[in-house]
């Protein structure tokens, strides 16, 4: 018999300010149908003065957990997501972790950008299946509003504050090679290539310019990547589950333009329908916006019992990963 990773509760948090585009435009040279059409964002959510990932990530697991019906104590392994921590140093998994009134288990972060939810799903998966956790505390949090230069309208436009996370435990009885049909994680598969880190980065770091930096992009590249890289992950995390493009019940990529999405969505046959889109009022929260879309759907019903569910995502580094998730 073999463990299979199911995912058992969900959550999410979003800062209470809204920026919408028509302020924006009060701040750097740009207009609502400016970032409207080229990239379906109208709005974003920004961190009051004070509020940290740590915070956001709390918020959201707090959420998860009692979606899943369990204590923190019922943790093993808290994993946080994210590109924008509270300090270098420690962790802000850590800062999570005691945030929950935990003093036991393990808590690290994971740093792959807008990829780094589910390079989590991954981890989280490997520990179970390994034996080294029974459930892990996954969070995607980011305050990408701190790295952002407000003063470039090729990037500040895009990006916004916010958190999800999911409860991952392990669902035993399962025999070997056990049907796509059980609940769980069925597959996750990453990559990376970073001869291309230069055309998404931030352009600081403590051992660099010994400073945060901002975000810089060279968006008609990312954008040629990511509309081959998705779409050719995606037919990879099929193929290594016997299963076709037509078993997908829905798509919950990362939010990141909505031009991308269509693309991918016209690349892979697939009805826009099925997609769960949130960035119109998220913008793009890097490694927060699969859960956060995530947390929306299941909450709102769209996503059942049974159905199949694809995560996909490619973020700096360039990386990129899906992940196969049967609710």
């Amino acid at each position: 018999m073999s463990v299979r990773a199911r995912i058992i509760g969900c959550g999410s948090y979003l800062p209470e300010r809204i920026l919408t585009n028509a302020e924006l435009a009060t701040m750097v040279d740009t207009s609502d149908e400016w970032i409207v059409t080229r990239t379906g964002i109208r709005q974003r959510h920004i961190v009051a003065e004070g509020e940290k990932t740590s915070d956001l990530g709390f918020k959201a697991a707090e959420k998860a957990l009692q979606h899943a019906d369990i204590k923190a104590r019922d943790i093993d392994l808290v994993l946080v997501a994210t590109t924008t921590p509270d300090n270098t140093f420690p962790a802000t998994a850590t800062k999570v972790q005691a945030m929950l009134g935990m003093r036991d288990g393990a808590a690290f972060d994971i740093q792959a950008v807008c990829s780094g939810f589910v390079y989590g799903l991954a981890v989280a998966d490997n520990f179970i299946k390994a034996g080294q956790a029974r459930t892990v505390l996954l969070i995607g949090a980011e305050v990408f509003s701190c790295i952002l230069d407000w003063k470039d309208r090729s990037t500040c436009v895009l990006f916004g504050d916010g958190a999800g996370a999911v409860v991952v435990r392990a669902d035993g009885g399962h025999r070997e090679g056990a049907p796509n049909n059980a609940p769980g994680i069925l597959s996750t598969h990453l990559h990376s290539d970073g001869t291309l880190c230069d055309i998404l980065y931030v352009d600081g770091g403590p051992s660099s310019t010994k400073t945060v930096g901002h975000v810089r992009m060279v968006g008609r590249e990312v954008f040629r990547h990511a509309v081959i890289n998705l779409a050719a992950i995606v037919d990879e995390a099929l193929e290594a589950n016997g299963l076709t493009r037509a078993d997908i019940d829905w798509l919950v990529p990362h939010q990141a333009n909505k031009r991308i999405l269509a693309s991918t969505a016209r690349r892979l046959g697939l009805p826009y329908e099925r997609i769960v889109i949130t960035i119109d009022r998220h913008a793009n929260t890097s490694a927060a916006s699969i859960p956060l879309a995530l947390d929306e759907a299941v909450r709102d019903g769209r996503i059942q019992s049974g159905h199949l569910i694809l995560m996909e995502a490619m973020g700096g580094g360039l990386t990129w990963a899906a992940g196969l998730v049967r609710w």
